[in-house]
């Protein structure tokens, strides 16, 4: 199971963020989680660098170019050069801030060529009868894989936010039935992004592929609820946002998973 705890801008002072890295690496010895710490970059370079636990980092965005006289950006080099092993792109977050289907597929190949492994933010804004959220989450998958070779699309996973569950309480969270039927929307969307992976219905019946990309959920995912989602979804893992920030809530919800 893998958690990633997306800190956002909660965390401001070195203090507290060295607190929940006490925190998560006590429950990375403790559990079989995979423990991703998500800090603001110049947290993320003050703990990832020379880290030697079995916690990993990610970076919360990356810059969309390479390098150069680009005052203020943060590459996915300087993210590498660091200790982070992941980066999230497509955040709804920064797609508010204009994040692109372009800059998403640009940012996810300058991920890769680095050597980290991108978390994909997806989610549609609202729930229709018709379905057509369904169309959203194809679309955002597909242009964001467009521009990266087959072989690498597997190095990719996928975080299923949707907008209308974020940052609210446990109630607002897609319901473990729905979320079930998502996960396997996206890993049927997947299967058709990669020549030669066995459908979901055939992974299923062997166990899961070496080759299957990872698939996370995230929004108002606590520990009241974070059990019977990752029972009944058919999930890889999470990805935590405010709950992540409380030590308290943030251990509660990873030994929910034990």
């Amino acid at each position: 199971m893998l958690i990633v705890a997306n800190w956002k801008a909660y965390v401001e002072d070195l203090a507290r963020a060295k607190k929940l890295l006490a925190v998560s690496k006590r429950l990375a010895r403790q559990s079989q989680a995979t423990i991703v710490l998500a800090p603001p970059a110049p947290l993320l370079g003050a703990l990832a660098l020379n880290n030697r636990s079995n916690v990993a980092f990610a970076a919360q965005d990356i810059s969309v170019t390479t390098g150069g006289a680009q005052t203020g950006e943060i590459t996915a080099g300087a993210f590498e050069a660091v200790g982070a092993a992941y980066a999230l792109i497509g955040h709804s977050e920064r797609r508010a801030r204009g994040d692109t289907a372009v800059s998403v597929a640009e940012k996810i190949s300058h991920a890769l060529a680095q050597g980290l492994r991108p978390i994909l933010c997806v989610g549609e804004p609202e729930r229709d009868a018709e379905g057509r959220y369904l169309s959203f989450i194809r679309e955002e998958l597909t242009s964001a894989l467009s521009a990266v070779a087959p072989r690498e699309r597997a190095e990719i996973i996928v975080a299923y936010e949707p907008l209308w569950a974020i940052g609210k309480s446990a109630d607002a969270a897609a319901s473990a039935n729905d979320l079930g039927e998502m996960t396997l929307y996206i890993r049927k969307v997947l299967a058709e992004l990669l020549p030669g992976r066995p459908s979901p219905e055939a992974s299923a019946r062997r166990g899961k592929s070496s080759r299957e990309s990872l698939v996370l959920y995230g929004g108002s995912v606590e520990p009241d609820n974070i059990r019977d989602l990752a029972a009944s979804s058919g999930l890889d893992g999470f990805l935590i946002g405010h709950a992540s920030v409380d030590p308290r809530l943030f251990a509660a919800s990873v030994k929910q998973l034990a």
